[in-house]
């Protein structure tokens, strides 16, 4: 079965735009200043998080794709900690630094989870073309996809040469676009305007239809390979020429703050299509990138784990029977949330009060609940013929309606060793009389620093004895 993911470990991108540096000072107001009709902030704590075209280049990194950077900053003390908190996580920056200007600098005043002032310090670079092209040609070797990432800030200048040199490598270009003039953009393999940008653009869209006539004709007229507009609580579009329209509606569950939504979209985009999706599932894992991100507060990025565990409430997989290859992605990203995962196997031919007892223990162990079920050969051998009564379909189907039970899964093997030293659960727990060392499997999970906890089981409960009183009878 395919990996709900994309492989982001071989999707090489390349980011050029405008790099900037987001500040946030953060503290309570109690007061308003005697001096104007404003609150006073005491700031208690302060940090700096990547912004603009630096910010793309994080969220690319955040999902585990290797990127680089290219940008120009002032020679100052902004610049130094960009290129820290990039190189910390993996991105290889290239800066343009100059001399006479500062790095750009938001600084937001945070105070009970709301921006109450931004301060931007910033000046439009004068950029060395020359220089610029340059580095982006030195850098264009072995990847995959080119964002120009514009925010207008003067880094971007020579548009047509950076992207001409991209596509006489093969490679594609997506531009996140700004101001009014898009022809800079023309031959671009994608387009990512939000509502507002397209129709400073375009003029204004009374409906759908107007939409899609406007978009298509701003396709032919630049040459794109495909427009994706982004239209906030109303999803995105995606335009292609000789295609239907695709239309997906927005996710966010809770919209918290939209700060470098915009940002994730594209740098989503990137990596999945360097990666080698299509289009149209690049922009459903970009739809479901933007709904998390817009709840968290200020600029920020999600995670591989967060992506995936996305797609899987989408595709139904959060819960219930998987696939091994699902549940390892599953426990991989319930570890990477900090949760604690418990596993737990059996035959459970016909399910009783004992084993929902049992497994409603096993879930308060921990935060997730694995159980693997030996499969119709295992069970014979194991409680011989006539065995199992329900064959593991069946068994399996009944143990993911319990509410107790996060994931079901099958082994053939008489026992679930392998899974265990697959899986590496943070507990493993059985029901008996015995001690845990005793238990199949301990010493597999005591090697890696696991826990071995044996639960107690409920008095007269049991199948075996339950297939004779049907048999007797």
């Amino acid at each position: 079965m395919k990996s709900p993911l994309p492989p982001f470990s071989q999707a090489p991108v390349l980011v050029v735009g405008d790099v900037m540096l987001d500040r946030y000072w953060y503290g309570s107001t109690t007061r308003i200043s005697p001096e104007a009709p404003v609150p006073v902030v005491k700031v208690t704590r302060t940090e700096d998080r990547p912004g603009g075209a630096a910010n793309v280049a994080l969220n690319i990194a955040a999902l585990g794709a290797p990127v680089q950077l290219i940008g120009v900053t002032g020679a100052d003390e902004a610049a130094d900690a960009l290129t820290e908190q990039l190189h910390s996580v993996g991105v290889n920056t290239h800066f343009l630094r100059s001399a006479g200007q500062p790095t750009i600098v938001k600084l937001r005043a945070m105070s009970r989870q709301q921006q109450l002032l931004r301060m931007d310090f910033e000046e439009t670079f004068a950029t060395d073309t020359d220089a610029l092209l340059a580095e982006v040609e030195a850098a264009l070797d072995g990847v995959k996809v080119m964002v120009m990432s514009d925010y207008g800030k003067g880094t971007i200048r020579n548009h047509q040469a950076l992207l001409q040199a991209a596509k006489q490598r093969g490679v594609a270009v997506l531009a996140d676009p700004k101001g009014t003039d898009f022809s800079i953009y023309r031959g671009a393999t994608l387009l990512t305007p939000n509502m507002a940008e397209f129709e400073a653009v375009a003029g204004p869209c009374a409906d759908e239809a107007q939409l899609m006539q406007r978009g298509s004709a701003m396709l032919k007229d630049l040459q794109l390979d495909a427009l994706l507009i982004t239209r906030g609580e109303q999803g995105m579009t995606l335009l292609r020429n000789g295609v239907a329209a695709l239309h997906l509606p927005a996710r966010a569950r809770e919209v918290f703050d939209v700060t470098g939504a915009g940002d994730t979209v594209i740098s989503t985009l990137a990596a999945a299509l360097a990666a080698g999706e299509n289009l149209p599932q690049a922009m459903t894992l970009a739809n479901l990138a933007a709904g998390i991100v817009v709840g968290k507060l200020g600029t920020a990025t999600i995670s591989a784990p967060e992506l995936r565990r996305a797609l899987q409430r989408e595709e139904g997989a959060e819960r219930g029977v998987l696939s091994l290859q699902q549940l390892q992605a599953a426990v991989e990203d319930a570890k990477a949330q900090g949760e604690r995962v418990v596993f737990t196997n059996g035959c459970f031919d016909i399910l009783h009060a004992g084993h929902v007892s049992y497994l409603e223990q096993a879930r308060e162990q921990g935060d997730r609940l694995i159980v693997a079920v030996n499969g119709d050969a295992s069970v014979t051998r194991l409680k011989g013929s006539g065995r199992p009564i329900n064959a593991i379909d069946r068994r399996m189907a009944v143990l993911a309606g319990l509410g107790a039970v996060d994931w079901v899964v099958s082994f053939s093997e008489d026992t679930p060793e392998s899974l265990i030293t697959l899986l590496k659960p943070d507990i493993l727990v059985k029901g008996g009389d015995y001690g845990v060392d005793q238990v199949v499997g301990a010493e597999l999970v005591y090697a890696y620093g696991g826990e071995v906890r044996v639960l107690g089981l409920v008095d007269n409960s049991s199948t075996t004895a339950i297939v004779e009183k049907i048999r007797s009878e």
